[in-house]
């Protein structure tokens, strides 16, 4: 008989996440107002684009649900904004830039344009001075957490259904059940190790968990799985941590013939799945235009009503004009609610990120199945308002890969920065999982690292990637560098000295850059393309820099955290650390090299110091695996 998870009580479980939620609610507010209150660190909001300043409140007007549209331009008013990131659906606050210490207006980005951002309010704002330079910047996002904590105080009390019986199973109260398939359709497109994963999750009466490395297509295999749901009548759910991975799960399901409706803002989404995004398709649909005629009769009833007159009205006549005016809208109201409604019921897969689960959409609708990609980057509450809408659950990520994001210390010792996959990987007894054991990205080189250290050697090179060089591009001239998958170079004893960046709060490395930027430049020069050239790094301060040199070359230069997720033909890994002390700071969360060192296909640099790397275990090991490659260089040997 199958044995379960070690089980948690719900009060304890869910009421330790809820503290950790708070703790991390905290920590997000303090820094927050730390780069509202400290001027540098306002300047480095505004620098990175989580902040603008100079603004106005150009107009102001009522929106849904009784709140405050303000419309914010810049002082001159056809100036276009600078580049930000504040997207729609971002949490934001606005501020009094002379007296940013005073509480400022909290809301939430409804619509974006190149000269003018709208914002909702729960109320208008009042600022002390009667033309305030205002500044918007990013907040934290109180309806995400408000919709997680409820969710959990649903799964906490829930005493019967189905709803319990999975609560009880994911928290490892009864074990998991599993069935025999039948009828299984065998995808030919898929690998053996592939097509077990879609055996596993198919079978899975509860919960089941696909396991997928770098490069072994976790999202086909998922794809796969979702189809196959489909065609046994299944309505499913599937969600993501990101808009990215929601779009990139779309756009396959779509194209693979499944009737797919993504929720969410279509400014969210990626302009050409904008035609499978709910708010395109109500407002496309021919009864909302009937709806939307009824409500422009309602508002010149509301204007009749309220017009002056010479003659006195007869006695009600205004009173009749606002009462049919209100039919009117709550008709239009009806209209739009059943075209939702029927689109619900039309779509075979509802697609949303895990904060975009709204209950004003889906009302009290429960799905067969809720599917979870990238589950290892997201937070064990952030997943409770999908689960709670399904009867069973299919999670597909990498806990050896970036995990959640989280700001408290605290919060993240306390177990928030553990993701529940994560969780049923490490205390299930059962067979919960299948890891996926075939990669398509990467040279067989670059993959064997980390296959030894993260996958029990467990990866295998598919024949069509195992052996491929940048040489064997057309267009590429074969060189020592382009003919070779795999170089370490070693900066140490070159003085090649880390200092803090222009926040204090990262690291850079201008000599490192340098030759970073001559080895990119070299790969170019030898025929390959820039856009097939990525440099990252840890650190955010050096990712500036590089980008600095780099300005006009086409060459990508981004944050391991932010290539998470893509690949490129030629990477370049820029450690950035080196100093007296061995101080390698948050590269000691080894997973973070795992996403660093399989993002290439057929080119790896690494650089870095030896000397203040090597001190700690994993990288004492990476040192040990180059030097028996024979991949290590030292920097004399590029000067």
């Amino acid at each position: 008989m199958a044995k379960s998870l070690l089980p948690l009580r719900p009060q304890d479980h869910f009421g330790q996440l809820a503290r950790l939620l708070a703790l991390e609610a905290a920590a997000e507010e303090e820094r927050a107002r730390k780069s509202i209150e400290n001027s540098a660190a306002a300047d480095q909001a505004i620098a990175s684009g989580h902040a603008i300043n100079d603004l106005v409140i150009a107009d102001e007007f009522p929106g849904l649900a009784g709140r405050t549209i303000l419309a914010l331009r810049k002082r001159t008013m056809q100036m276009p904004l600078p580049p930000h990131r504040l997207q729609v659906g971002s949490p934001v606050i606005l501020l009094d830039e002379k007296q940013p210490q005073v509480r400022g207006a909290r809301g939430v980005v409804s619509r974006r344009s190149a000269e003018q951002l709208e914002i909702a309010v729960n109320e208008p704002p009042e600022f002390e001075s009667d033309a305030p330079k205002l500044r918007l910047q990013l907040f934290s996002d109180e309806v995400s957490r408000n919709r997680q904590l409820q969710a959990m105080r649903t799964a906490t009390t829930v005493e019967s259904g189905r709803i319990k019986q999975l609560r009880d199973s994911l928290l490892g109260e009864t074990a998991p059940k599993f069935r025999e398939v039948k009828n299984f359709v065998a995808d030919a497109a898929l690998d053996p190790s592939q097509q077990e994963g879609v055996k596993l999750a198919l079978s899975a009466e509860d919960f089941a968990c696909i396991h997928g490395p770098p490069g072994t297509g976790k999202t086909t295999t998922l794809v796969a799985v979702i189809r196959q749901l489909v065609a046994r009548g299944a309505k499913v759910l599937a969600t993501a941590p990101s808009n990215l991975a929601v779009d990139h799960l779309l756009e396959k399901l779509h194209l693979a013939g499944v009737r797919v409706l993504r929720l969410g803002h279509p400014a969210r989404v990626q302009e050409s799945l904008h035609h499978l995004v709910l708010d395109e398709q109500v407002e496309n649909h021919p009864d909302v235009a009937v709806a939307r005629k009824l409500v422009r009769d309602a508002l010149r009833l509301k204007d009749r009503a309220a017009k002056f007159t010479r003659a006195k009205p007869p006695p009600g006549y205004k009173q009749e004009l606002r009462a049919e005016a209100r039919e009117l809208f709550s008709d239009a109201r009806r209209i739009e609610a059943g075209v939702v409604r029927y689109l619900l019921d039309s779509a075979d897969v509802v697609l949303a990120t895990l904060t975009g689960i709204d209950a004003t959409v889906l009302e009290d609708r429960r799905f067969d199945v809720a599917v979870i990609d990238e589950a290892a980057q997201a937070t064990e509450p952030a997943c409770w308002p999908a689960l709670l809408r399904a009867d069973r659950v299919i999670l597909a990520g990498d806990p050896f890969q970036l995990p959640p994001t989280i700001i408290s210390p605290e919060a993240a010792r306390g177990g928030l920065a553990r993701s529940l996959m994560e969780r049923l990987l490490e205390t299930s007894t059962t067979t919960i999982s299948h890891r996926l054991a075939v990669q398509y990205r990467m040279h067989q080189s670059i993959m064997a690292f980390s296959s030894a250290e993260f996958y029990e050697q467990g990866l295998t090179a598919d024949p069509s990637v195992a052996s491929h060089l940048l040489s064997d591009l057309s267009e590429v001239t074969p060189t020592d560098r382009t003919s070779t998958a795999l170089e370490f170079i070693d900066t140490a004893g070159a003085g090649y000295d880390e200092r803090a960046g222009s926040s204090q709060e990262s690291r850079e490395n201008p000599q490192e850059a340098e030759l970073v930027v001559k080895l990119a430049l070299a790969l170019r020069d030898a025929g390959v393309a820039a856009e097939a050239i990525a440099i990252i790094s840890p650190y955010a301060a050096q990712v500036r820099l590089l980008r600095r040199l780099l300005d006009g070359t086409l060459i990508d230069v981004d944050t391991i955290d932010g290539f998470q997720g893509r690949e490129s033909e030629a990477v370049i890994i820029s450690l950035v650390r080196s100093n007296a002390t061995g101080e390698i700071g948050f590269l000691a969360d080894v997973r973070r090299m795992n996403v660093a060192i399989t993002r290439a296909r057929r080119k790896l640099i690494i650089i870095g110091d030896s000397a203040t790397i090597g001190g700690h275990d994993f990288y004492a090991r990476m040192l040990s695996w180059v030097e028996r490659e024979g991949i290590y260089r030292t920097v004399w040997e590029e000067l």
